[in-house]
């Protein structure tokens, strides 16, 4: 580029006068704003529309202090300034996901109905400690394009969480850990379980692992009890079976702890079912007077046909 403009200079009009020129004033090349962006195309569009949807439900957080700096691999502080917040646009136009850092940010949407489109622009290169020079350019696209790398990669951990039926009844049921050590089950529905496995999510992006301290006052706020309701030796034991069941381990020579890969996948498979499935399911059996009327409507529906066809095949109790 630089190339280009010193090969262009000699032959245009040149503002500058040879006085000036000979007293050193010259012009310099700056960068403004750089534009960052990378595409997937998928084969099966239809499919693709899909996963981005869910993509967007899953990740609402992305904008949160914690995420947006391991997103943008800088160190957040309280005098940052940044409006941390995640921004969905939808009414109107195709669904995009906005998070912002700074002066800079990361879109992403749905580019002509089959490919998932993330663009990081950065408005201001000072945002990551570097001035405006052209030299500059190599390292801001570089950083960039990380940005959008960490991105997905932190999409992909709340889309595989699967579990085989093995895993599943590992983390419920009662096992023994390598050390010989019994590991009591993490019943699914359990608020206490439920509540750890939500708050295990909000950690997954961390980089340094999290501390005693800082998972306790998430799970109260999470079960809305009291400091006293929830004591520190309560979520030392929670600590100790969520250590033997794999999900986290501690840092050698530390009082951290980070997540494992199986406990990312584990913490976001449960929270899911919990939210997604097990509360909705539950409304099926409250009283359908104190629901919605077209939720009331569909569950009376699903009654009534569940009712002709214990009638039709003759299963109907006897009153004899």
């Amino acid at each position: 580029m630089q190339a280009f403009f010193d090969k262009w200079v000699e032959r245009l009009p040149w503002p500058l006068t040879a006085v000036d020129r000979a007293a050193g004033y010259q012009h310099r090349l700056s960068i403004w704003q750089m534009e960052v962006s990378l595409t997937h195309v998928f084969d099966r569009p239809m499919r693709g529309r899909e996963f981005f949807e869910q993509v967007i439900r899953d990740n609402l957080d992305l904008g949160r202090p914690d995420r947006v700096q391991l997103i943008f691999g800088r160190q957040v502080r309280r005098n940052t300034p940044s409006r941390f917040a995640t921004r969905v646009i939808q009414v109107g136009v195709l669904p995009s996901l906005h998070i912002t850092y700074k002066h800079s940010g990361v879109k992403q949407y749905f580019k002509e109905n089959r490919a998932l489109r993330t663009e990081t622009t950065i408005n201001n290169p000072q945002d990551f400690d570097v001035g405006k020079d052209l030299s500059n350019w190599m390292y801001l696209r570089q950083l960039a394009a990380a940005i959008n790398q960490r991105l997905l990669a932190n999409e992909r951990i709340s889309q595989h969480c699967l579990l085989s039926a093995q895993g599943f009844f590992r983390v419920t049921e009662p096992t023994v850990a390598p050390s010989g050590q019994r590991a009591p089950g993490l019943r699914i529905g359990q608020p206490r379980v439920m509540a750890l496995f939500a708050a295990l999510c909000r950690f997954t992006p961390t980089l340094n692992g999290f501390r005693h301290r800082d998972l306790r006052p998430i799970v109260q706020d999470l079960l809305h009890v009291s400091p006293d309701d929830y004591s520190a030796s309560q979520m030392t034991y929670d600590l100790r079976r969520l250590r033997f069941k794999g999900l986290i381990k501690r840092i050698d020579g530390t009082h951290r702890y980070i997540i494992t890969t199986y406990g990312r996948r584990v913490a976001a498979l449960m929270t899911k079912l919990h939210n997604r499935i097990f509360n909705v399911a539950s409304l099926a059996f409250s009283d359908h007077t104190a629901l919605p009327h077209p939720l009331a409507q569909a569950f009376k529906q699903i009654d009534d046909e569940l009712a002709k066809l214990v009638s039709d095949a003759h299963l109907a109790p006897s009153k004899t």
